[in-house]
């Protein structure tokens, strides 16, 4: 089954430092895995799964378009910044790993790096409180939110 992303690679760029210029696929792979990860361990299993089929189906509508839209979203693309900026400056070539360097730039220090992926994770956990409080308001909405048994992944109600 394919993943279906809970956010498009503009909103990265519209939404953090990410310049417009920047090769959606050089952080593509960081959103799904911050879906995967981050997203997923918050909504548990059904509810993610539900909201996959539904972006897949072209279905997403009511209550669960509005959960993707103003809580989900902000947090996925936080998280994914935080997931993409330690491997922002590297690329893995033929040659080996590299890292890029632009003629009229002066590259950052490893804690310069380490503030902004600081910063993003602070943005993506308020974004995520705010996630955990409209849910504890309005479970009954979703019941997904609260169906997983066995295996699934049960929501994650802390934020840090």
């Amino acid at each position: 089954m394919a993943t279906a992303l809970f956010i498009k690679p503009i909103d990265i760029k519209r939404n953090t430092i990410i310049d417009g210029s920047v090769d959606v696929d050089k952080f593509i792979q960081f959103i799904k895995i911050a879906q995967q990860i981050h997203v997923r361990n918050y909504l548990g299993s059904d509810l993610y799964n539900k909201i996959s089929s539904d972006i897949i189906a072209d279905s997403l509508t009511g209550d669960y378009l509005s959960l993707v839209n103003t809580y989900i979203q902000p947090m996925l693309i936080h998280f994914a910044m935080v997931d993409y900026l330690p491997f922002a400056a590297y690329q893995v070539k033929n040659g080996g790993v590299f890292k890029h360097s632009s003629e009229n730039s002066e590259t950052v220090s490893k804690n310069e790096v380490d503030y902004l992926v600081n910063k993003e994770r602070e943005f993506a956990e308020y974004y995520t409180r705010r996630f955990i409080d409209y849910m504890a308001n309005n479970q009954n909405l979703f019941p997904e939110y609260t169906s997983n048994t066995n295996e699934d992944i049960n929501p994650d109600k802390d934020a840090t």
